[in-house]
């Protein structure tokens, strides 16, 4: 159930706010109180992240691709160990997305052998095209930094939560899927990828014409150990 205090989100007050602090020549460390942000507006923001799949999203309507570069943005402020930064980003747009659908659709079929499904591949060829923007997801391993493959991923997947906040603050609809060519590890030279890395997934933007539900979540109590002494 959600709180009974969680207030209405307003993406463009909540955008705005956040363009003034967290965009370059505005790069500061603030306490939150003086930081101009409204807590409840964060609150909300968290909350109301949803996964928005393509069959949601406004046919035939592109993004912006300065929006698109404002969600990487936000997504390299993501934690990372000794800032090793492992996040590593292929924007697919206009017809790079069917080079996208094609790519992985013929991947798929030469890789699957008897368990080759028609439908998935022709899914794999639609769903790109059905998006505004794809991002492949990559976690590029530090050949210095002696970092736990387990951190790298890790970070990336807060690049990722970063990038879903920002689409929720635009008032758009994404979603990470790790379907597809996800772990094939022939598909990684395609995104840029070598042997050490990774390829984690990929996210789908678009705009919103079916809204996706509210949704619960197990009490925080439940999922928590407090040890005060």
């Amino acid at each position: 159930m959600e709180p009974d205090n969680l207030i209405a989100f307003h993406p463009e007050k909540f955008l705005n706010q956040v363009q003034n602090h967290l965009f370059p020549n505005s790069m500061r460390m603030t306490s939150f109180e003086n930081s101009g942000l409204d807590k409840e507006q964060v609150n909300a923001l968290i909350r109301s992240r949803r996964s928005v799949f393509t069959n949601q999203f406004v046919p035939g309507r592109e993004i912006p691709d300065v929006w698109i570069w404002q969600l990487l943005e936000n997504a390299r402020w993501a934690p990372s160990h000794k800032l090793t930064q492992p996040w590593q980003f292929t924007v697919f747009a206009g017809a790079g997305r069917q080079r996208l659908a094609i790519f992985q659709a013929e991947l798929y079929k030469q890789k699957s052998g008897d368990k080759f499904k028609q439908d998935k591949y022709q899914k794999l060829l639609r769903t790109p095209l059905e998006s505004s923007h794809v991002l492949a997801i990559g976690m590029k391993r530090s050949l210095t930094a002696n970092i736990p493959e387990v951190e790298e991923v890790a970070a990336v997947a807060c690049a990722v939560q970063n990038i879903y906040l920002g689409v929720t603050a635009f008032g758009l609809g994404g979603y990470w899927s790790t379907g597809g060519v996800t772990y094939y590890e022939e598909a990684k030279p395609f995104f840029g990828l070598e042997e050490q890395d990774k390829l984690l997934g990929f996210f789908y933007l678009g705009f919103v014409q079916i809204p996706s539900p509210k949704t619960s979540r197990i009490p925080i109590s439940e999922k928590t150990r407090w040890v005060g002494e």
